[in-house]
């Protein structure tokens, strides 16, 4: 009974894997850089004046990413309710072209 190997279980080695790494050196470490993250705050919470509005185009666009896309809720740092008032307002004003579905290029 011979045996065949199979090519797919061989590991396989790239010739150019380490091209644009630094060499490993044992025993040099950099410091790592703590990264310090900031609690967002909800700003509708925050100042109850400022309301949301579908009509406030100026308020609603920095609540858009530059392709037209609405900003999650872990980055523009709402609160679920306010996030949903938002996207409303947003989807409304794109019915109304207020707003662009997509920015064209």
């Amino acid at each position: 009974m011979t045996t065949t190997s199979n090519p797919r279980s061989a590991p396989r080695s790239n010739p150019r894997s380490n091209q644009g790494q630094r060499p490993n050196r044992p025993g040099v470490q950099r410091p790592r850089r703590r990264f310090f993250a900031r609690k967002k705050v909800c700003r509708f919470c925050a100042d109850s004046k400022v309301k949301i509005n579908y009509k406030n185009t100026d308020l609603l666009r920095i609540y858009l990413s530059e392709r037209g896309k609405i900003v999650p809720r872990r980055i523009s740092g709402n609160c679920a309710k306010h996030q949903r008032e938002v996207t409303r307002a947003i989807k409304r004003s794109r019915n109304l072209a207020l707003l662009p579905y997509v920015v064209a290029d």
